[in-house]
């Protein structure tokens, strides 16, 4: 059987996710004669051991670029983690404890939400005026025995960041109407802690991936909130912050071995 060849890969979208990644290390970049994508190679150090990691930037925002990424990323580098950092909306509801920007959102479930089928109001409980929308959405879990290190992260005394651990939705298009994330996000997961428009594509990639199949995280963080209140303001903050946890997360936490 193959075997892991580097210890992570790091996954971003935006220009300010990419400009955060590039932070963080002394980057080298990486191309293959035959692959168009180019690749971030760079060495970090987990508890007194040299470690690899790769990144790469994926060309566009949606989950058919991401998933085919993440599987190009999977097939070339052999990862034992594949995460995928950024930026996401938040949550506002009043039952929940309040997400300020640049809050991190680590989910142990990934959904589409936007999975489903319209049809004529009479036949669906979730309306749009006209519309009825019938949800037909699937799920991907983060590998059970990847939690427990989430947990001892958020719980460190040297973690940086404020972290919620929760269901992140995830749909082909940007939220920003409070009425659509009431009936279409809410009533499926109400304990949905944020919104993006990939993670479901990367954590499916790694779920369903040939073995040695990676560990799939996402670390996203708060930049906005999924109403008409929306704006690119917090987009870098929010970048970093993400960027921020998931070195805590790969150079502190997470085994390698």
């Amino acid at each position: 059987m193959e075997k892991y060849k580097t210890d992570v890969a790091l996954l971003s979208v935006t220009t300010n996710e990419f400009r955060a990644v590039m932070h963080f290390h002394d980057w080298k970049a990486k191309t293959f004669s035959d692959d168009e994508q180019i690749y971030d190679v760079a060495e970090f150090e987990n508890n007194g051991k040299r470690c690899s990691i790769v990144h790469a930037k994926i060309g566009e925002m949606g989950m058919t670029a991401a998933a085919a990424t993440a599987m190009k990323v999977i097939f070339t580098f052999r990862p034992r983690y594949l995460i995928m950092v950024g930026i996401a909306a938040g949550v506002a509801k009043d039952d929940v404890e309040e997400q300020m920007y640049g809050d991190v959102i680590v989910p142990d479930i990934v959904w589409n939400y936007s999975a489903g089928k319209f049809v004529s109001p009479e036949k669906a409980k979730i309306r749009y005026g006209d519309l009825g929308f019938l949800p037909r959405s699937t799920s991907e879990s983060i590998p059970e025995e990847i939690m427990p290190y989430i947990q001892n992260a958020v719980e460190s005394k040297e973690n940086p960041c404020h972290v919620f651990i929760g269901p992140m939705a995830c749909g082909s298009t940007v939220v920003a109407n409070r009425e659509l994330l009431e009936k279409q996000v809410y009533s499926q997961y109400q304990h949905t802690a944020g919104l993006d428009m990939e993670s479901y594509a990367v954590v499916y990639a790694a779920n369903h991936a040939s073995d040695p199949k990676p560990a799939p995280i996402i670390v996203k963080s708060v930049c906005d909130f999924a109403d008409n209140t929306k704006s690119d303001d917090y987009q870098r903050f929010a970048a970093y912050s993400s960027c921020e946890f998931a070195k805590f997360l790969y150079e502190k936490i997470l085994p390698m071995q």
